[in-house]
């Protein structure tokens, strides 16, 4: 990437005689650069024959800063064609200014009197019988003259009666200047510089329609970008978070610096490796770093550059791809988001499409065309796996599937430490407390929260970053910023307030709840408040008394409002809405009401790694239907009736805790707790062994 800060300003100006310009132009340009400044006007003065003057004048101003990279690029090659017509523009005005100017001249009766009155001191004979008449009293450029091409000067002078006596060397002397060795290159030049001109001028536009025409033949050839395995910019130094996955594709390094060490027992690399797993945890990231340990050349190319408008232009580009990687072997071919072009032909969503069809089949030839010396290895990035194309995932084509998931609190360690190497970081600063923090968070997230972080602190003048600083922009990533200029009233507010209060006090108060890290009334996003709670460790498996006090601690803000107001608000329409999602999701997917027995209800169809949920089919009748919402009324009631509860007996600190936030508008942990402490012991949640005979 290039810029052009500088420009030059460009003048001509043709000057004839003293003062009248007859020609004037003026352009402006980027000019290549590099070598200095420079500033001034240069000037060049050309007299002709006939006592005219030409003055030529380039007034330059160039402010040369870059590297010579750009050179040669077509904004500085359409200003030397500028330049160039300039300069023939100039020619051609000034040989037809020379031509068209009346000749001033002697006729040789004129000479023959002046010698016979001996005004002339000097005669001199030049080429094309030009003469230059020079005056005693005259000034030494003479005037000019001819004389006839049939006869000598002193045979015409001698006829017109001038005696030889009027011609001795003592009166008139008559020399004769010997022709110049320049004048017939010049006026051969002349003649040829406007032919070389035109000639080059339609080089010029014959080269530039073939590059159009090139632009055209080349719409099928393939778009994938090569970046050499000479200098690696990213190893498996700079991933982390997945180490089995990059364990996985240790192996294929290894085949890529040593292949005849698996070639020579028998053995064959996988063709093609595919990568899936969740949006942002790096499937880009370590096909890249697959390539900087091995060395090799690295082609990348999205799957939707293969897909056009026009039937067969995307299988041409996937023939131009393998034939770019097997010249370059051995190498490594990263499709990224192969979904676009490797969905299931014949079904599945979007239907069928003839482009991208003939495009998946060219892929397949290929793919499987591959021999094993070849060296050239297949990895594919989707977040798609389950509308993939099954001939696109038997082995011979893409042998293994590497699935990154989520990192854990040790794997989203790892990932800070990796995104914070550069920054100046304060000693204070506890990368595993912000790993704990951070559930869910997935490489592109974290590395997000750190760039935050480091905005943060270079607003507040800091010359380091902070465990402040990384803690809200971990609030900045999830809900947004803080709309502290939002102006709401004091009773909204109080409401707000209380609202908080409820969410802390009963998730505080259920031991099997997670614990309460921040409470705050100052808006983020579209929330009015945030409670934020967080496990003390990562978790696969989450219990039905885990899920029961979640959904009590949703409930916490709408029950508050019911014990200290008259009236109820909106407030709590998200928490109700995630209150019915999750007890829904108990009844029917989980199995975990008593009533409904051990069934699953309805058949989803979901985006795996997507999380989002396409369309259910009911497999249940209209009976079941209304068993399974009685089902989830009722675990949605037990819910309610244990937030009432609690809230009802520590109503004293649901208000220390709301005055408090009306106070200060943000509590921590440590604050918090200092006002109500956790009044039983918390629990991980998970399920204890039963002692035998119980």
């Amino acid at each position: 990437m290039r810029t052009c800060p500088a420009r030059t300003t460009v003048r001509w100006n043709l000057w004839l005689g003293k003062s009248k310009s007859i020609f004037r132009v003026q352009t402006s340009n980027c000019v290549p650069r590099g070598f200095g400044e420079k500033k001034g006007v240069l000037e060049k003065y050309i007299r002709f024959s006939n006592g005219l003057f030409l003055r030529c004048s380039y007034w330059y101003n160039l402010h040369w800063n870059y590297d010579l990279e750009a050179e040669l690029n077509p904004r500085n090659q359409s200003f030397v064609v500028t330049l160039l017509l300039i300069i023939a523009a100039v020619t051609m005005v000034v040989m037809a200014v020379q031509r068209e100017q009346p000749k001033e001249s002697l006729t040789i009766n004129e000479i023959a009197r002046d010698i016979k009155a001996g005004k002339v001191g000097r005669v001199v004979i030049e080429d094309n019988d030009n003469l230059r008449i020079i005056y005693n009293d005259g000034d030494a450029e003479g005037v000019k003259s001819y004389k006839e091409t049939d006869s000598t000067l002193v045979a015409q002078l001698v006829a017109l009666g001038v005696t030889p006596d009027q011609l001795s060397p003592e009166r008139v002397i008559i020399e004769r200047k010997p022709p110049s060795q320049w004048a017939g290159v010049l006026s051969g030049a002349l003649y040829i510089l406007p032919v070389l001109f035109m000639v080059g001028v339609l080089w010029f536009i014959f080269r530039q329609a073939q590059g159009s025409n090139n632009a055209a033949m080349s719409f099928g050839k393939s778009r994938a970008r090569m970046f050499s395995g000479e200098h690696p910019t990213v190893t498996f130094q700079d991933v982390a978070g997945v180490e089995e996955s990059k364990q996985e594709l240790a192996e294929v390094v290894e085949f890529l610096k040593e292949p005849q060490k698996f070639i020579q027992l028998g053995a064959r690399i996988p063709k093609g490796v595919l990568l899936v797993g969740p949006p942002g945890t790096g499937k880009t990231l370590l096909a890249k770093a697959v390539s900087g340990e091995a060395g090799v050349p690295f082609f990348s190319i999205s799957g939707s550059e293969f897909v056009e408008m026009f039937v067969g232009v995307g299988a041409s580009r996937v023939r131009d791809l393998f034939e770019q990687a097997k010249r370059h072997s051995p190498c490594i071919v990263f499709v990224d988001e192969i979904d676009a072009v490797g969905r299931q032909r014949g079904a599945g969503l979007g239907g069928s499409h003839d482009e991208r069809e003939q495009t998946l089949n060219q892929m397949l030839v290929e793919m499987d065309g591959f021999d094993t010396d070849t060296n050239v290895i297949i990895i594919a990035a989707t977040n798609r796996p389950d509308i993939l194309d099954p001939a696109l995932l038997r082995p011979g084509r893409f042998d293994r599937r590497v699935t990154l998931d989520r990192p854990d609190m040790k794997g989203r360690e790892a990932i800070l430490k990796v995104h914070v190497k550069g920054k100046p970081l304060e000693p204070s600063v506890d990368l595993a407390s912000l790993a704990r923090g951070t559930p869910g968070f997935v490489g592109a997230d974290l590395e997000n929260l750190v760039n935050e972080g480091a905005i943060l602190a270079a607003r507040r003048n800091k010359k380091s970053i902070g465990q402040p600083e990384l803690e809200e922009a971990i609030e900045r990533v999830v809900m947004g910023p803080e709309r502290k200029s939002r102006l709401i009233s004091d009773e909204e507010k109080r409401i707000i307030a209380y609202h908080e209060a409820g969410h802390a006090v009963v998730m505080n108060a259920i031991p099997e709840a997670d614990p309460v890290q921040k409470i705050t009334i100052v808006g983020r996003g579209q929330a009015g408040g945030l409670t934020w709670y967080r496990p003390e460790d990562d978790r696969i498996l989450t219990s039905r008394k885990k899920m029961i006090a979640s959904l009590a601690g949703l409930l916490g803000g709408r029950v508050a409002e019911e014990l200290v107001f008259d009236d109820i608000t909106s407030g709590a329409a998200n928490d109700i809405e995630r209150v019915t999602q999750v007890a829904r999701m108990m009844v029917t997917r989980m199995g975990m009401s008593s009533e409904m027995g051990l069934m699953t209800y309805g058949q989803k169809e979901e985006l795996i790694f997507l999380g989002r949920e396409i369309s259910e089919q009911r497999d249940y009748s209209e009976a079941i239907a209304e068993k399974i919402d009685s089902e989830v009324r009722r675990m949605v009631d037990d819910a309610y009736k244990l937030t009432r509860r609690l809230l009802t007996k520590y109503r004293d600190r649901l208000d220390a805790v709301a005055q408090k936030l009306l106070e200060v508008e943000t509590l921590t942990r440590e604050e918090f707790e200092a006002i109500f402490p956790p009044p039983v012991p918390k629990k991980s949640g998970t399920p204890q062994v039963i002692a035998m005979g119980t």
